[in-house]
């Protein structure tokens, strides 16, 4: 643990405050991440770390041609293959801000900006704490995967997706998305998240019989029935998790008409569902069906899940790991001997890249990050204090299972 020794020197506020303002002031919503991703390149090279370009393009439903930026620090000998895993895209520009949203404004021990909390400030961690091992570590065994990847905030999570396709999770043995992940659970600082919910979007359409306005009991309104199917499907019993607790069930369209004065014979709405365990898409599928019976209507009721790049994309599965793991037993080490706390233990409340890496690619996933609010609103910010943490975190994880 000799390598701990100064770490303060390697990180800290000065630090952290210049790299994530810089990361802050350029604008990265997804699928406009080209910019922030060569700075990210140039900012590993000009410190003589690896860092290369990971292209990937989806043909099928976006045709987005994607970048992210890999490097890796290998050891002397075999050993762990840990894998940091950060989104460097945000949202939109929101209405309502109250400060400059690229302004990276500070105010007492918050820095401010589209994406300081998700996650620039967990990226930023990343670095700082990659640097730190690289300048600091020069005998360890086994190897550190960054990847900084894009599209986490879009439609389908492409960045990871293309790193898992393209196999560069084959061989990982433990991965840590720094992800804000006491924001999110609205824990205090320190919180670790052992897993997440997951998630799926569909749609349920419904076609009905059109007829005059005046004579409404001739058709078969499609309209009605889609409100009472969707009225049951939000009585349906939620399956109990004894980690992640229940799903949800989120209507995010609602769409119908017909002509001027007319029955609508057509109407659609979209659910976001989110998932625990044992509620896969057969299950999904048997809640909308089960609604559709209790509702007893006349139309004609289909339901789709959305168009996906491929079969594994879809959607987002929920994913746990046991708090017998070893790999989370020193990463609560790690973070007991920084902070001098005991972490909170929670869950994920949402999806994200984690589901990917968790689920799909089956490898024992932590979702640990720094502390603020606001993510995806106005005035978005995160805590500086709490970014130093987690950069120091993450040093002494990789120092604690690969020194």
């Amino acid at each position: 643990m000799e390598a701990i020794k100064d770490l303060n020197q390697h990180i800290n506020r000065d630090k952290v405050v210049s790299l994530l303002s810089d990361l802050v002031k350029i604008y990265s919503p997804y699928f406009q991440e080209d910019e922030i991703m060569q700075y990210t390149h140039n900012w590993f090279k000009e410190r003589g770390m690896d860092a290369n370009y990971h292209r990937y393009h989806e043909k099928k439903v976006t045709n987005f041609r994607g970048t992210n930026v890999i490097g890796r620090l290998t050891g002397k000998d075999e050993g762990p293959i840990v894998l940091l895993n950060g989104h460097l895209d945000t949202v939109q520009i929101c209405e309502g801000w109250t400060k400059d949203p690229l302004g990276a404004k500070i105010e007492g021990d918050k820095l401010y900006g589209v994406g300081a909390l998700d996650m620039k400030a967990g990226c930023a961690a990343m670095m700082l704490a990659v640097e730190a091992f690289h300048n600091t570590v020069k005998d360890f065994n086994g190897e550190v995967l960054y990847t900084f990847v894009s599209d986490e905030e879009g439609p389908y999570g492409l960045g990871t997706d293309a790193l898992i396709l393209d196999g560069y999770t084959d061989y990982v043995d433990v991965a840590i998305v720094t992800e804000p992940s006491s924001g999110f659970s609205e824990e205090d600082f320190p919180c670790l998240c052992l897993g997440a919910r997951g998630g799926w979007n569909y749609t349920v359409s419904f076609k009905g019989r059109s007829a005059h306005a005046a004579s409404p009991e001739k058709g078969i309104d499609a309209i009605e029935d889609a409100a009472k199917v969707l009225l049951e499907l939000k009585k349906a019993p939620l399956y109990q998790d004894s980690k992640l607790g229940t799903g949800s069930i989120a209507v995010i369209d609602f769409k119908g008409g017909g002509a001027a004065c007319s029955v609508a014979d057509t109407a659609s709405f979209t659910i976001f569902r989110h998932t625990v365990r044992g509620e896969d898409l057969s299950y999904l599928r048997r809640e909308v069906e089960e609604a559709i019976r209790r509702a007893d209507i006349k139309s004609t009721a289909t339901m789709q899940f959305r168009e996906a790049p491929h079969p594994q994309s879809g959607g987002f599965n929920p994913y746990i790991v046991s708090e017998t793991n070893p790999y989370t037993k020193a990463m609560k080490r790690s973070i007991e001997d920084v902070t001098g706390k005991d972490p909170a233990i929670a869950y994920f409340p949402s999806i994200g890249d984690f589901n990917s890496l968790g689920d799909r690619a089956k490898l024992p996933t932590y979702v640990f990050g720094p502390i603020g609010e606001n993510y995806h609103s106005a005035d978005e910010y995160v805590e500086i204090d709490s970014v130093v943490k987690t950069a120091e975190i993450i040093y002494h994880y990789l120092v604690e299972i690969l020194v």
